[in-house]
């Protein structure tokens, strides 16, 4: 069985991958996750300069998901560098750098910055950053906006350049095929959606800034839907996450024309879930007869009508 993934000049070993903000910079897993097993690492949101991110408190727990307003906190391109990126490069395992910005340049530099590191595998583009020069909005929010900001990336590298979709938006499939047209290989979705828990005694919001980021089982079929959707809209590989907390739900995004998954917030739960993940798609498609990831997608029985 073969359950490697191509994306443009590069091949993951195999679909289960940990998405950037859960996940660290890898190190803080190394006693809990196997992580020579994993697909690849997806880090955590990487810009120019470091960032603190946003006053706390920025977590909040709820019955249905998690919330965050973590703000892209990070250790900025030099720090990663220096001292991030050498334990990663020690795992033998696909790194995919997540870029973000303020403005076109910052995503720029950080692409610019990390060319010359041989085991930088790709580099994911986080549109949800607020473009500071379109009154906040965020860069995937047009599809103009991020046609542009594709297209200036593009000829910085020859690796993989994935874009990661929010789901807040009017037609996802539109936003994603301005990035493909702009010169994206492949699409990640969905980021967080938009949350907000109010704690009834304080009677204030329980995230600092109001309204956050949403992740957790409940997003499951919402991410599902925008995989579907955006892997018959684009002619390239689809990342799925959002809401993935086993096997079964794994098998859902592929099912739904996924290439690969992204494991996010369950592994505050369970660290050791992409491994559990990964045998559970190898026993599936073991049973279904299915010899590589396409056949999964190829296998949904049920067509849109109308």
């Amino acid at each position: 069985m073969d359950l490697s993934v191509r994306i443009r000049n590069s091949v993951f070993p195999n679909p289960v991958g940990v998405a950037s903000g859960v996940f660290g910079y890898a190190k803080e897993y190394e006693l809990l996750v196997p992580l020579q097993q994993l697909g690849a690492i997806y880090t955590k949101a990487i810009t120019p300069k470091p960032r603190a991110g946003n006053p706390a408190p920025r977590l909040a727990e709820t019955r249905w998901g998690m919330l965050n307003s973590i703000g892209l906190a990070n250790v900025g391109l030099s720090a990663f560098r220096s001292q991030k990126l050498p334990f990663l490069r020690s795992l033998g395992v696909p790194v995919v750098v997540n870029v973000a910005g303020s403005v076109e340049e910052d995503y720029a530099e950080v692409i610019r910055g990390l060319e010359s590191e041989a085991d930088v595998w790709g580099y994911e583009v986080n549109v949800s950053c607020p473009n500071v020069r379109h009154g906040g909005q965020s860069f995937g929010s047009r599809p103009e906006v991020l046609h542009d900001l594709i297209r200036l990336l593009r000829p910085l590298t020859d690796r993989p350049l994935v874009v990661k979709l929010s789901p807040n938006t009017a037609d996802i499939a539109e936003l994603g095929r301005a990035a493909v047209a702009a010169g994206a290989d492949a699409l990640s979705a969905i980021n967080t959606l938009k949350g907000m828990v109010i704690d009834i005694h304080k009677k204030r919001p329980k995230v600092r800034r109001g309204i956050a980021g949403f992740s957790g089982p409940a997003v499951l079929p919402v991410g599902v839907a925008a995989v579907y959707t955006l892997s018959r809209a684009v002619p390239v590989p689809v990342i799925g996450l959002g809401g993935i907390a086993g096997w079964e739900d794994a098998v859902q995004y592929l099912l739904a024309g996924a290439s690969a998954i992204q494991v996010g917030s369950a592994l505050f739960r369970d660290p050791d879930l992409p491994v559990s993940i990964l045998k559970g798609i190898r026993t599936y498609a073991e049973h279904q007869g299915f010899t590589q990831v396409g056949d999964f997608a190829a296998a949904l029985k049920w067509e849109e009508v109308g």
